[in-house]
């Protein structure tokens, strides 16, 4: 099993950056794939980014990409969101996913580990 726990959530104005960590615990970081993952007020969980079990390959949806940038360092255990141009339509709990395929891409269900969630708030 791994324990994930996200940090660096906040509130910044429209156009800032945020950078979100996820930091894990137990079985060996570098055998999961990992996603990034946030759900808003009244809607749905949506994937923002994914990244494969050693970094090599990564996904983005499509709202979020050229300004969020999914990245990790398997020897500190730990995944990033580097959140830049930030929006309003960007504010929502951001939630980690870890996985045990060798990328686990954009489906929620693909992810049997999920931290707590951070809240990113974006004001206008």
């Amino acid at each position: 099993q791994v324990q994930l726990d996200e940090s660096g959530g906040g509130l910044v104005q429209a156009g800032g950056s945020l950078s979100l960590s996820c930091a894990a615990s137990g079985r060996s970081f570098s055998s999961y794939s990992m996603g990034w993952f946030r759900q808003a007020p009244g809607k749905e969980r949506e994937f923002v980014a994914a990244i494969s079990r050693s970094g090599g390959t990564t996904s983005y949806a499509d709202s979020v990409k050229g300004r969020f940038t999914i990245s990790r360092e398997n020897a500190k255990n730990t995944m990033y969101l580097q959140m830049n141009s930030l929006k309003p339509a960007d504010t929502a709990v951001y939630y980690c996913a870890a996985g045990s395929g060798v990328f686990q891409g954009a489906q929620p269900v693909a992810y049997g580990y999920w931290g707590q969630g951070t809240q990113v708030t974006v004001s206008s």
